[in-house]
């Protein structure tokens, strides 16, 4: 959560960027528009008088989000004003995005084995899981179509200038295969080395299989594993947590690195892609959430004054995590029977972020545009088909879609390099998709009630009741 703000330092702070940047905004209109011949040391130190001040104001504020957005300022102007430099900062974004691949196989075995086996007793549960599985998979697969058809119209990675050589020799290139031997390769023959070699679709299918397999044990045979499988998922958030301290650092170099290789002008493009993903979002939320509610006679204003608060925290942590006991009592409020809250509100986390399913499927067009590759519709759909398996099961984490987005880019041959061109803004893309995470899942708890005729028979709780309305 954020903390309070100390006053006096943050209005030192507020004025101390205020007066910098429209310093500096004078001083270039003079000297580009008035014929002012201004020394470019100036103009370079009122630019950092207003970082100072942003510098500033993330100490008081005490927020990584903060210090995130801080650092992408930071990165920008350090790698405009020393280029030279700022390509060495590269190591630093190499470190955290190596960090950051340490958690693929362990965050998605954990969550999809306790998704799966957590709810053995079929009998009990295994129509609204059917039900609920269904509606995630149609829901996040139009996601997925969305995020497709706006990359491709916005076309945000034409244009893109690409590092030197050195910089993408590490990026292999797989011989071209066939339709047999993509489909052998969904399925592992040796676990430790799927993991090993980062086979993101090898580890989902392993882990799908070992979770029904584990439902199918006795409670007394089960538990044990499935307490290993529980305390693995909450010892990769923690794991995912101490690294996302070093993200301001990270980040910061990823964009001073690209800033300093190709110039602000690679600003326009991470301009394009954010607006991409804002507009697709929208078109989600208006032309599928949206109907589904009215189809499903969600009351439209009761729900949205219900979720106003746990959608605030997703968007300020950027984490749904963060968000879930809120989302799970607002939805019990408005007349949710407790049960099936609890049943796919959790099962939601893993199976339905529309808008990280949505973002994937974006993102991933936007690394080969960036790199001139030309996918087919083929190509896509079968990225598509792949996001399907690869993006269920991710926890609701800050930045956990970077986790499959790197899977996704090795599994298709694509190269790294322009996942360091979206680290620079993924703070501000994963606000709105976390966000649309929280809708999403809040309202499938309402559709699932109400499909199941169970939607306001439910009677909260004084304490719910209370907490929802103050």
């Amino acid at each position: 959560m954020i903390a309070t703000l100390p006053s006096p330092l943050k209005r030192v702070s507020v004025l101390v960027t205020l007066a910098g940047f429209a310093l500096a905004a004078l001083l270039w209109a003079g000297n580009e528009y008035a014929g002012l011949s201004i020394p470019a040391a100036v103009l370079m130190a009122a630019r950092w008088l207003g970082i100072l001040g942003t510098i500033g104001y993330a100490v008081a504020r005490r927020s990584l989000t903060t210090w995130i957005l801080v650092s992408m300022v930071v990165g920008a102007e350090f790698g405009h004003d020393w280029p030279a430099v700022a390509s060495n900062a590269r190591i630093l974004s190499l470190i955290f995005l190596s960090m950051i691949k340490t958690i693929i196989a362990p965050l998605l075995f954990g969550t999809l084995v306790v998704g799966i086996a957590g709810h053995p007793d079929l009998k009990k549960v295994g129509r609204l899981g059917i039900k609920s599985l269904i509606y995630f998979e149609v829901v996040t697969t139009v996601a997925l179509f969305i995020g497709l058809a706006a990359i491709n119209l916005s076309r945000a990675g034409d244009g893109i200038v690409q590092p030197p050589a050195s910089q993408t020799a590490s990026v292999a290139k797989a011989p071209a295969q066939s339709a047999g031997e993509v489909i052998l390769h969904v399925f592992p023959e040796n676990i430790a080395k799927s993991v090993a070699e980062g086979k993101v679709l090898q580890v989902v299918v392993f882990s799908i299989l070992f979770g029904i397999a584990l439902a199918l044990l006795s409670e007394a045979k089960r538990k044990p594993m499935l307490n290993f499988a529980e305390s693995l998922t909450e010892t990769m958030f923690k794991f995912t947590n101490i690294v996302m301290y070093f993200a301001p650092i990270g980040v910061g170099a990823a964009i001073a690195n690209t800033v300093g290789h190709s110039g602000l002008g690679i600003l326009v493009n991470l301009g394009k892609l954010l607006a991409t993903l804002y507009a697709a979002l929208t078109v989600f939320l208006l032309l599928v959430l949206l109907p589904v509610a009215l189809i499903a006679r969600v009351p439209i204003k009761k729900f949205a004054r219900a979720i106003a608060e746990p959608v605030s925290i997703a968007f300020a942590t950027t984490s749904s995590e963060a968000a879930l006991p809120r989302a799970m009592e607002a939805m019990e409020a408005i007349g949710v029977p407790r049960p099936i809250v609890a049943f796919v509100m959790p099962t939601g986390y893993s199976f339905n972020l529309d808008g990280s399913t949505l973002y994937l499927s974006l993102a991933t067009v936007f690394i080969a545009q960036a790199a001139n590759i030309e996918l087919t519709l083929g190509q896509q759909l079968v990225i598509c088909f792949t996001l399907m398996l690869t993006s269920k099961g991710v926890a609701g984490v800050p930045r956990a879609t970077l986790v499959i987005l790197l899977g996704t880019a090795a599994s298709f041959n694509l190269p790294e390099w322009p996942i360091f061109v979206i680290l620079g803004i993924d703070e501000l893309m994963d606000m709105a998709r976390t966000s649309v995470n929280v809708i999403g899942n809040c309202l499938a708890t309402v559709v699932m009630a109400r499909w199941e005729g169970e939607f306001g028979k439910a009677h909260p709780s004084e304490a719910v009741s209370e907490s929802i309305s103050s």
